[in-house]
C-alpha cells in the first residue's frame, strides 16, 4: 500500500528549516550595525553637522570642498604609497616563508606556524608602542646595535625619508602570520602529481615554483592582495601611535586625516564625505584587481 506524500510549500520549508533562524539573526545584526550606519554616513556627507546642533543640508558642498582640499589628495597619495609598499612586501615575505615551511625537510612546522602567527593576535596598539621604543633614535635597541658596529642610525620615525617605511615594516611584521597561514593552506591544496610531472621533465625547484606553484596559487594571491589593499586604506592605529601623521605629513594617511576632521575639528559632515571617497577608492582598487586576477584564475578552472 502506497503512502500519500503531501507536497511541502516553500513557506513551510522555511518554517521547519532551523538554518533560516540562524541566518535571520546574522542578517539583523549586519543590517543594524553595518548597512544602517553606512547609509547614515552617506546621508550625513550632504550635511554640515558638528554632533551637537541639528544637521544642516548643504547638498554637494562637502564634495566640492573636498576636491579643492589639497590635504585630501596628499593623504590619498601617502595611503597609496603605503599600500603599494606594504601589500607586495607582505605577499613576497608570506610566500617565501610558506614555501620554506612546506618543505618536507623542515622540522618543527607547528611551532614555526605558531611563532609566525603570534604577532597577529597581539594588540596593534601594543605592537606600535614596542616598535616606537625599538626605533627611538637615542635610546632604541636598533640604533644601539648599529652604534655598536660603528654605524650611526637615522632618526627613523622622525625622518621624513624613513618614517613611512617604518610603519610599513611594522604592519607587515604584525600581519605576516595571516599571509603565511593562508599561503600554506593554498600550497597543501596543490596535488603532488603536478610536481612529480615537473620533476620528470627535469624542472628545478625554482622552475617548479614558477611554473607550477605560482599559477596554482593565483586564487590565494588574489584573496590576499584584495584584502591587503582594503586593509591598507584602513590603517590608523600605527600612524596615531608612532608618528601622529608626521614628520612633515609624510605618514598622514587618509583615515588619519578623516579622524582629524571628525574629532579635532568636529566637522562630521565633511568627514563623512571623506569616508565616502575612501569607499569609492577601495571599490575601484578592488575592481581593478579583480579584473587583473580574473583571467588568471579562470584558466585554472
Amino acid at each position: 500500500m502506497k503512502t500519500l506524500q503531501v507536497p511541502i510549500s516553500a513557506r513551510s520549508r522555511r518554517r521547519t528549516n532551523p538554518a533560516y533562524d540562524f541566518v535571520a539573526g546574522a542578517l539583523v545584526l549586519i543590517v543594524l550595525f553595518q548597512v544602517v550606519p553606512c547609509i547614515w554616513g552617506i546621508a550625513l556627507s550632504f550635511t554640515r553637522y558638528d554632533g551637537m546642533n541639528a544637521a544642516q543640508w548643504v547638498g554637494a558642498d562637502n564634495y566640492r570642498r573636498l576636491l579643492a582640499d589639497p590635504t585630501v589628495s596628499a593623504s590619498l597619495l601617502v595611503t597609496l604609497k603605503y599600500a603599494f609598499g606594504a601589500v607586495p612586501l607582505s605577499l613576497a615575505a608570506g610566500l617565501t616563508i610558506a614555501l620554506a615551511l612546506d618543505e618536507k625537510w623542515f622540522r618543527g612546522k607547528a611551532l614555526a606556524r605558531t611563532l609566525f602567527f603570534a604577532p597577529n593576535v597581539i594588540s596593534l596598539v601594543a605592537v606600535a608602542f614596542v616598535w616606537e621604543w625599538l626605533l627611538n633614535p637615542k635610546f632604541g635597541v636598533v640604533n644601539t646595535v648599529l652604534q655598536g658596529i660603528g654605524i650611526t642610525g637615522p632618526a627613523w620615525l622622525n625622518d621624513p625619508r624613513t618614517a613611512l617605511w617604518c610603519i610599513i615594516l611594522m604592519q607587515v611584521w604584525h600581519g605576516l602570520g595571516f599571509a603565511v597561514i593562508v599561503f600554506l593552506a593554498g600550497l597543501q591544496g596543490i596535488p603532488e602529481t603536478y610536481y612529480e610531472a615537473a620533476r620528470l621533465d627535469g624542472a628545478s625547484r625554482m622552475q617548479q615554483v614558477r611554473h607550477v606553484t605560482l599559477p596554482l596559487l593565483m586564487p590565494t594571491v588574489m584573496f590576499l592582495s584584495i584584502m591587503g589593499f582594503i586593509g591598507a586604506f584602513q590603517v590608523f592605529q600605527s600612524v596615531f601611535m608612532m608618528t601622529g601623521g608626521g614628520p612633515a605629513d609624510r605618514t598622514r594617511v587618509i583615515v588619519y586625516y578623516l579622524w582629524q576632521v571628525a574629532f579635532d575639528r568636529v566637522e562630521l559632515g565633511y568627514a563623512s564625505a571623506i569616508a565616502v571617497v575612501i569607499f569609492v577608492a577601495v571599490l575601484a582598487l578592488t575592481l581593478v584587481q579583480w579584473r587583473f586576477y580574473r583571467d588568471r584564475v579562470e584558466v585554472l578552472t
